[in-house]
């Protein structure tokens, strides 16, 4: 273990402190320069701070030549009240770090303690803090930004996740597609608003909304397992204002389209928007069709993978590949484009509280345990 025990209090504590100061996706300023402080006593070789707006790369490079090895965590929070009772609950009105950011934030950072005692043989380490997360935009800014093709560019990359409804400890990981491609899509109905006295003399989108709802979901099929695996989820429906002296003449519905892989979402959205463009005619009403939060599907690398693999069962981890492909979205995929990645989902805890959940807390045991593998991984690839 590269880690000490004072070590092991420092990061749990750290993370503790994070977790009492969210901050939103593309906010992730302050973050940012929480963990440039808190590893700046490992002397990293180069620090690359406001990368795809608030990101960070620390760089920790060995002696001889040799592939660059990118970890990376996420920095954001959600805007959700959390609800608890730890003496660390987030001290900012509905914002909260629900997801365990900080957790994967702090498990990098004991990777930052190690390699700064201790640098790898060759190549360089890259510890990826990556911003928003939870919008499906900050891998792709990140990687957008001209600083991480010319000064970055990892051949290999690697991420986690914690995972509630896994044994603690237990880790899921395989090859191929682990994480859902996902995106928001908004409808607008515009018709004609009339006193509510009077409804015909307007152009309702009452009747657009009633059937286009389950008609989207209807547009769903499949097990996770299939390619052709789809789902649609109504996450918001509005209509006219509350006032009872006025027939509304507009409305919004929000989906979630999700598809197993990139190549089936094209279709899947040509469907939905064929669906809308009917019923508004039918209705009499204008449309509008925007996108939101894109995740493109996370796919591991068989390479990758294997160096995972081989790191866990040397640091007695158990593993297999139950549950995966997953439903939820993640943009570590994009690093895939231009690396061999991998992601693994290390569990939380059968009973935990779920993502996202405003009890959730993320466990402080899975800091050393998510870094043993990630240590590990980086010694048998760098030495």
């Amino acid at each position: 273990m590269f880690l000490s025990n004072q070590d092991v209090a420092d990061l749990v504590a750290w993370r503790r402190r994070l977790h009492q100061h969210p901050e939103l996706s593309g906010e992730e300023r302050e973050t940012a320069k929480e963990v440039e402080t808190f590893l700046s006593s490992t002397g990293p070789d180069r620090v690359f701070a406001g990368l795809g707006g608030t990101g960070l790369a620390l760089i920790y490079e060995g002696t001889e030549p040799g592939p660059t090895v990118l970890f990376r965590a996420e920095l954001d929070a959600l805007p959700i009240e959390e609800r608890g009772d730890v003496p660390y609950i987030s001290r900012t009105p509905g914002k909260a770090h629900l997801c365990g950011h900080d957790g994967h934030t702090a498990t990098l950072a004991a990777l930052g303690r190690g390699f700064g005692r201790k640098r790898p043989a060759r190549g360089r380490v890259v510890l990826m803090f990556q911003p928003a997360e939870e919008t499906g935009a900050g891998a792709a800014a990140v990687i957008a930004d001209p600083r991480y093709a010319e000064e970055i560019a990892p051949d290999y990359a690697f991420s986690l996740h914690n995972w509630p409804g896994i044994p603690l400890g237990h880790v899921a990981v395989a090859a191929g597609p682990v994480n859902c491609a996902s995106r928001g899509m908004k409808i607008a109905l515009d018709g004609k608003t009339a006193h509510a006295s009077m409804p015909e003399s307007g152009i309702s989108p009452m009747i657009a909304v009633s059937k286009l709802m389950p008609a989207l979901t209807a547009l769903g099929r499949g097990d996770i397992a299939s390619p052709d695996f789809a789902l649609v989820t109504v996450t918001h429906a509005a209509m006219g204002a509350p006032a009872f002296g006025v027939a509304p003449g507009g409305a919004e519905i929000w989906v979630t389209l999700r598809t197993q892989v990139d190549a089936r979402m094209a279709a899947l959205c040509e469907a939905a928007e064929a669906l809308v463009r009917q019923e508004a005619e039918q209705a009499r009403l204008s449309f509008d069709i925007s996108y939101h939060d894109v995740f493109r599907h996370c796919e591991n690398d068989p390479e990758a993978v294997a160096h995972l693999a081989a790191a866990m069962e040397a640091e007695k981890v158990t593993y297999d590949g139950d549950g995966l492909p997953m439903r939820p979205s993640e943009d570590f995929g994009r690093f895939g484009d231009t690396a061999k990645s991998a992601m693994f989902f290390l569990g939380s805890g059968k009973d935990h509280p779920a993502l996202h959940n405003p009890d959730y807390d993320f466990p402080d045991d899975l800091i050393t345990i998510g870094a043993r593998i990630f240590m590990r991984t980086a010694r048998d690839l760098l030495g």
